[in-house]
């Protein structure tokens, strides 16, 4: 079916087409993409513009507006569907825009029609991971990085102690591979995105050049958020007028102090790589303890517990892909119906004869100690593995 005239605005000067390259396993093309599209994307994927030499695997088309018909609703103000179209009435955040996606198609020619007003493509990582693994290459909520020759994934639970692991390596000469998601191929090898890495204002306390680095604004926007906390905070805890309303608004200015870099800031071109070798698996947990230790951990463990993790990542997706399911009954998604399926068998697949350790800190914590634990167990566990002891 001709979609409405309204969704087909003509490519003029300012628009164009724009390729992403994951590493050749999922291509992106974003058609009729501003310059302002096109960093959109970016911020969602790194800068991965390439050409491709093949068909996109998702097609992103950008529109002033997304008409349709009357909408039969599935939520208020969520999303809604007449008679061939899935919509969703909201972006990222409940931003205003609208969004169709056609989830029976991820794996086969997923295309997206999007409002260049939402500060996001909905979904747009989620549906990349679920592309890569309908080829068979495991996404990760993961980090990797390459320290001494020696290939590492640090798996955990978000806000785990990933980051802080990689940064707590990088003053010690690691690497960049990934952060936050992390693909591993059957071959072996850890691929990453480069997109920008968010370091919160405590990380950034215990990394004093790198603050020092930072642009003016930057470190003006960090003080602006720490001083409307610490006003909060006071105020929180005070029997005075505005005390309840500092109460309930402490917890969101608390997720404000933070800045994004991207990996090149942070680690110098020369140290990203985007590709590595996986040699070994750490699990990084926080725990209601000072202190920072490492333990032996089996293989099945880590795997058992990154695919409830890799669950919890797909659960925005999944509320609206079960919307689209209640849309078109007859519609269903092979790729995301046998995800976890897929997932546990290449986990078992891929870390099963890889070293592995588990290392519990504190939170906060001290990001040199926590990379430095990781490593020497690490070193242990491969000795081991390699028959040394």
């Amino acid at each position: 079916m001709t979609a409405p005239s309204s969704d087909r605005a003509p490519v003029d000067s300012g628009r164009s087409s724009q390729d992403f390259d994951l590493h050749g396993v999922v291509g992106v093309r974003l058609l009729d993409a501003t310059p302002a599209d096109v960093a959109v994307v970016r911020r969602q994927l790194g800068p991965l513009q390439g050409t491709l030499d093949r068909e996109p695997d998702i097609t992103v088309r950008f529109v002033d507006r997304l008409a349709s018909r009357p909408l039969t609703l599935v939520g208020i103000g969520d999303s809604g569907f007449d008679h061939d179209r899935f919509y969703l009435l909201r972006g990222p955040r409940g931003a205003q825009g609208r969004a169709s996606i056609a989830f029976d198609a991820i794996g086969h020619g997923l295309t997206i029609v999007c409002e260049r007003r939402l500060p996001a493509v909905p979904h747009l990582v989620a549906l990349v991971n679920l592309t890569a693994l309908a080829q068979d290459v495991l996404p990760l909520h993961a980090t990797a990085f390459t320290s001494g020759g020696t290939g590492v994934l640090v798996a955990g639970w978000s806000k785990g102690g990933k980051t802080e692991t990689l940064l707590g390596c990088m003053g010690d000469g690691a690497s960049y591979v990934g952060d936050e998601w992390v693909y591993l191929t059957g071959d072996g090898r850890m691929l990453g995105l480069p997109e920008p890495i968010r370091l919160w204002d405590w990380q950034l306390a215990q990394l004093p050049d790198l603050l020092r680095s930072r642009p003016a604004r930057e470190r003006r926007r960090l003080a602006t958020w720490r001083g409307l906390e610490r006003v909060a905070g006071n105020l929180a805890g005070r029997r005075l007028p505005g005390s309840s309303l500092a109460r309930r608004v402490q917890p969101a200015l608390g997720r404000q102090p933070y800045l994004q870099i991207s990996p090149a800031d942070l680690f110098g071109a020369d140290r990203v790589s985007l590709e590595g070798r996986l040699d070994a698996v750490a699990l990084v947990m926080s725990h209601e303890n000072p202190e920072t230790r490492a333990e032996s951990v089996e293989p099945a463990e880590i795997a058992e517990r990154m695919l409830a993790s890799l669950e919890e990542e797909r659960g925005a997706l999944m509320t609206h892909y079960r919307q689209f399911r209640y849309a078109f009954p007859d519609r269903a998604s092979a790729v995301i119906d046998t995800a976890a399926e897929r997932e546990s068998k290449l986990l078992v697949a891929m870390l099963d004869d890889r070293p592995s350790v588990k290392v519990l800190h504190p939170h906060p914590c001290d990001v040199q100690v926590l990379g430095r634990t990781v490593m020497a167990a690490v070193s242990i566990a491969r000795r081991r593995a390699a028959g040394g002891g």
